[in-house]
């Protein structure tokens, strides 16, 4: 019970820096998605690597929203470990 209610109370810290990172990260994500459209419509096919760029972003979104929304105890980077691919 007591490693409940530290691990719910871990969960301030880590959506604060978590949430702060991911926000700044979704700035960029935003910029690249604008620069893939104009590179789509000038080449007619989408840059793999920035749509990859992005994908890690979305997995890392995933991986905090299921922590803070208590369906696992699996903490998000900084604090947990980095995972770039669906796992």
């Amino acid at each position: 019970m007591k490693k409940e209610k530290s691990e719910a109370l871990m969960r301030i810290p880590v959506g604060i820096v978590s949430g702060f990172i991911l926000g700044i990260w979704a700035h960029l994500i935003a910029l690249l998605v604008l620069i893939n459209l104009i590179y789509t419509l000038i080449k007619g096919k989408p840059d793999k690597e920035i749509a990859e760029f992005c994908d890690v972003w979305k997995i890392q979104l995933k991986r905090y929203v299921e922590y803070m929304i208590f369906v696992n105890n699996n903490r998000t980077w900084p604090f947990g470990k980095f995972k770039d691919k669906k796992s």
